[in-house]
């Protein structure tokens, strides 16, 4: 008798895994932890003028899912983004990020107001791992994204916050990195630019990229996303195909997102 083997189940791992993360903050600062309350067990307890934006959120990401994440403002959305960029690190629980990420978020940062628009594309691009010759390389594509050609030699402080919106996306949008993280960063710009950036993203995601897309615009969050994340005072309350966290959502705040 001949046995038929079973194929072999491929097990993909996930590119980002968060179990029980918490952060915490004070009112006006971010809460500093001392040696004593990282072995006693205090940091677990919340102190006078403290407060946790995100507590207790687990969930994991495999490569090439596209997730919005939805919301009240204040609920925590713009917190996890920057857990999961690593721009800080949680208080409770653990993010495991396992690829690198392209943080569309807080987009402008990092650019240096007094220099021009040409030097703050080596500048910017080098601090996210690129190398001189791959900046020079791909260089016209970016400003030609950008449609900001005219002002290539201006100091980038004398440009517009919609141009300045057009140059950053146009260099984040180039880095190779597995996972993008985008945070309402195109609600600056006109319609027509607005679109081309999210052609932009479709083929990023067609190209396997994994996304995280934080909006309050419904129809972008369809557009993108199969699954979503709703975090509601602090906590994950839904993880779900996108289409039944926006019914969630809605039923319960009577508001599109």
């Amino acid at each position: 008798m001949t046995v038929t083997e079973l194929p072999e189940t491929v097990v993909t791992a996930p590119v980002i895994e968060v179990s029980g993360a918490g952060i915490r903050f004070r009112r006006n600062r971010r809460s500093r932890r001392s040696f004593k309350d990282l072995f006693s067990g205090a940091s677990r307890r919340s102190r006078p003028g403290e407060f946790w934006p995100l507590r207790g959120v687990t969930f994991s990401v495999a490569p090439g899912e596209a997730i919005g994440v939805v919301g009240r403002n204040g609920q925590g959305k713009s917190t996890l983004l920057k857990l999961v960029a690593e721009v800080i690190l949680p208080d409770e629980g653990t993010v495991k990020v396992g690829a690198g990420v392209a943080p569309l978020i807080e987009i402008t940062g990092g650019f240096v107001d007094d220099l021009t628009v040409r030097d703050n594309v080596f500048l910017t691009a080098g601090l996210h791992g690129m190398k001189r010759a791959e900046i020079e390389e791909r260089f016209d594509e970016i400003i030609a994204f950008a449609e900001i050609g005219d002002f290539l030699d201006t100091p980038y402080k004398h440009l517009s916050s919609g141009m300045r919106v057009r140059i950053a996306f146009a260099v984040i949008s180039r880095l190779e990195e597995p996972v993008i993280l985008v945070d309402e960063v195109l609600a600056v710009g006109d319609k027509a630019f607005r679109e081309k950036c999210y052609r932009r993203i479709e083929e990023l995601l067609a190209g396997g990229r994994t996304l995280f897309f934080v909006s309050h615009n419904e129809k972008d969050l369809k557009r993108f996303c199969t699954r979503g994340l709703y975090l509601d005072k602090g906590a994950l309350v839904l993880d779900a195909s996108i289409e039944e966290v926006l019914a969630r959502y809605n039923s319960e705040y009577g508001v599109k997102p």
